[in-house]
């Protein structure tokens, strides 16, 4: 977990238990509950009509309800033990009406019957009515066909919760003891395993069933010098997915470079904690890098962090107007510079997309939680600034009519609000390999894997490190260095940006919990890209000088 996800994970509200900074709601349950079938699909429809009819009655001139059923289970693991195995289950309903041209919405967890949803209804045409009173301006909802009856469920080969606790925790600690064989000095790993069980039923006549999966296998490896006391660590390499527990079992990783092996489309969590610990031990001898400018290859397991900060976050439309600044800031984008759509953000290389429909990713969905088809657009096209991010009730902002399908809430109990796409770095056109982009640096730097970060609170300068560090010298991989962290702004850094590897090389990283909004909501979103090549970057070196 990054530092990011820690600090905003750490600042949850009582509503949530901590479990080494990551939340989790729900009460706790027998694993075998997690498989135990949820309400009937009938029963859903029953109740979501019950709300919907009592949101007419009452005025409303729309509603949309969504019975959520969110399973979570987390297994841990430290050297030869097992630290924890959390299980945990959380049912309810939430209903957000439109009355008086104001948003309401309410929550409850206990709903048994048609009376239940009636109540929880009026609790939410209260709370619009009582907005209506501090509210400027009605809301402007984009128009939305009602779509019926259908359903849509993530495309895995194998439920992980359906997988024995006892061959997970196995796998895990066989992970540890390959890190600790080849020279770890601790290890820690976690498996964790959400299932989202979402009900949507709308005023518009939308009634969507959908059942989501996410998966993430992760660890740290610590190394310690005996002599000097001073330590190395390396994470994996892994990347959260939304899939089955198939990524694990499946092996399909194949070795592009000899310093790291590439998880397209399965992860050899064993292979990865073996290379893990003769790395971290390799970062004790390394050279400290040498401050100055270089050209940057950076892996997609690290650049995923890169376009999650100085992209996804700055092209949220809330943070563009000003509406949100949590976690954290607004953005530097101004929607002058939108609808110029010719804003130099990156260089003519720079092609990046918002997608909530790419298979195999976090945010892969078939409708968002306002019952909206999701697709992929633009975001910056040919390196210049196309569009944003939005929800139904934002769009005609942008002067369009149609949602960009953004909305998302954690859980039943919280209302939906704009949240990040999968926003990816689209391949190169033309094929080049990792080792021919290496080949044609004269002064450069190799980063893989993502580490600490900062950014400023309009999303404009920061400073990223990484987990791996290897010095190119006229064109060959020169040796390990340690202690780099590249300098630069959103802008100055993407129109750096000269060459992006092809198809074959694209991958997913992202965020399990990315943290966002008061009360703090998290989301899942995934980043792809091809390794990527930045020229003239300003590299700083982190080590304390004492």
């Amino acid at each position: 977990m990054n530092r990011r996800d820690f600090l905003q994970l750490t600042g949850l509200g009582t509503s949530s238990v901590l479990l080494r900074g990551v939340p989790i709601i729900g009460h706790s349950v027998d694993p075998q509950a997690l498989l135990e079938p949820g309400l009937d699909i009938s029963i859903k429809k029953r109740l979501a009509d019950a709300a919907l009819n009592e949101a007419k009655s009452l005025g409303a001139s729309y509603a949309d309800v969504r019975l959520g059923r969110y399973l979570n289970q987390f297994v841990i693991t430290r050297e030869d033990k097992v630290q924890g195995l959390v299980n945990t289950e959380s049912y309810g309903v939430g209903v957000r009406v439109l009355s008086n041209g104001c948003w309401g919405f309410a929550s409850r967890g206990d709903v048994r019957n048609e009376t239940d949803m009636a109540q929880v209804t009026q609790k939410a045409i209260s709370m619009a009515k009582a907005n209506a009173g501090l509210s400027q301006r009605a809301v402007q909802l984009a128009p939305q066909k009602g779509l019926g009856e259908i359903s849509w469920k993530t495309p895995i080969q194998k439920n992980a919760f359906e997988i024995p606790v006892k061959e997970k925790v196995e796998q895990l600690l066989a992970v540890n003891a390959a890190a600790l064989k080849n020279g770890a000095n601790f290890v820690n790993s976690v498996l964790f395993m959400i299932n989202e069980q979402k009900y949507f039923a709308s005023s518009e006549g939308s009634y969507i069933d959908q059942d989501i999966h996410r998966l993430w296998p992760t660890f740290s490896v610590t190394v310690i010098d005996p002599k000097t006391g001073k330590f190395e660590t390396r994470d994996a390499l892994s990347a959260p997915m939304g899939m089955g527990y198939e990524y694990l079992q499946s092996n399909p990783a194949d070795k592009i470079t000899g310093i790291t092996t590439r998880y397209n489309k399965g992860y050899d969590m064993l292979k990865d904690a073996t290379a893990a610990a003769q790395q971290a031990k390799q970062k004790l001898t390394a050279k400290s890098v040498e401050a100055g400018k270089y050209d940057l290859v950076l892996d997609p397991s690290h650049t995923w962090l890169t376009i999650h900060e100085s992209v996804g976050h700055p092209l949220e439309l809330d943070r563009v107007l000003g509406f949100e600044a949590n976690f954290a800031g607004t953005s530097f984008v101004t929607m002058d510079k939108l609808r110029t759509k010719s804003f130099p953000y990156g260089s003519k290389q720079v092609h990046i997309t918002a997608d909530k429909t790419e298979v195999g990713s976090l945010g892969a969905v078939g409708y968002d939680d306002e019952g909206v088809p999701c697709k992929q657009w633009d975001l910056i096209k040919e390196g210049a600034l196309v569009n944003l991010q939005a929800t139904r009730d934002q769009v005609h902002m942008l002067g369009e009519n149609e949602s960009l399908g953004c909305s998302y809430a954690d859980s039943w109990s919280r209302v939906q609000f704009q949240r990040m796409a999968n926003v990816s770095l689209q391949p190169g056109t033309t094929p080049l390999s990792v080792d021919d982009m290496i080949k044609n640096v004269k002064k450069g730097i190799y980063i893989i894997g993502d580490g600490s970060y900062s950014i400023d609170q309009q999303r404009y300068n920061f400073q990223f490190g990484g987990q791996l560090f290897y010095e190119i010298k006229d064109g060959k991989i020169a040796g390990m260095l340690k202690d780099v962290a590249y300098q630069s702004n959103s802008q100055e850094f993407w129109n750096s940006c000269v060459q992006v590897c092809d198809q074959r090389d694209y991958r997913l990283g992202g965020s399990f919990f990315d943290g966002k909004g008061q009360p703090i909501q998290t989301n899942a979103v995934s980043h792809g890209s091809a390794t990527a090549r930045f020229n003239g970057v300003n590299v700083l070196n982190t080590a304390r000088k004492i």
